[in-house]
């Protein structure tokens, strides 16, 4: 699964992807368990083979926020901290079991100075990450409620039988009660 990701993006060779897979380290989390806590400095990243992580922070009056989730055939990393080496205020835990496959920062860079290549590819998820969040910006200050979750359901319809309810609201910025309502009214 890793292998075919990787070359699904059509910058590494055979030899690169090879010798990253003998690097990588198969790491089983626990539904609950953390990938990284607030106040830690993230030193790693992580491809997720199975199961679904949530990432939160907490606002100023201690309240959850959800900010994203994240799924199979994806990277995990609290971006910000990994690449500047500082705490992180992002919460990463899981909420299925999960299965993932990790480098260290080291591991990182070493890949960064061996290859162009990887440049390339590390490019690519940079400015996925960027399109994420801009796209999260946008969605959040420029549609309905309604549409987020419609939209959610479009694009992620097995988070809906997975992730719980308190974790979706907070995601689609709203409270539990207008999700339950929004719920009925596209389902009936």
């Amino acid at each position: 699964m890793l292998k075919k990701h990787l070359a699904s993006y059509n910058i590494l060779t055979k030899e690169e992807i090879d010798n990253f897979v003998s690097i990588v380290s198969y790491k089983k989390l626990n539904k609950g368990d953390f990938f990284i806590q607030e106040g830690n400095t993230c030193k790693e990243v992580a491809f997720i083979a199975s199961g679904i992580f949530r990432s939160f922070y907490h606002s100023s009056d201690e309240k959850e926020s959800t900010y994203c989730f994240l799924s199979e055939n994806s990277f995990v990393t609290a971006y910000s901290s990994f690449i500047s080496q500082t705490k992180t205020n992002e919460n990463i835990q899981a909420l299925t079991d999960v299965e993932l496959y990790s480098i260290t920062k080291e591991q990182f860079l070493a890949l960064e100075n061996s290859s162009t290549n990887w440049l390339r590819l590390f490019k690519i998820f940079a400015e996925q990450e960027y399109i994420n969040l801009e796209n999260r910006v946008f969605v959040l200050q420029n549609e309905s409620a309604e549409n987020r979750y419609k939209k959610l359901l479009e694009t992620h319809p097995n988070y809906l039988k997975t992730i719980p309810l308190q974790y979706l609201a907070s995601y689609l910025g709203i409270t539990q009660r207008h999700l339950s309502r929004i719920r009925k009214s596209v389902f009936y």
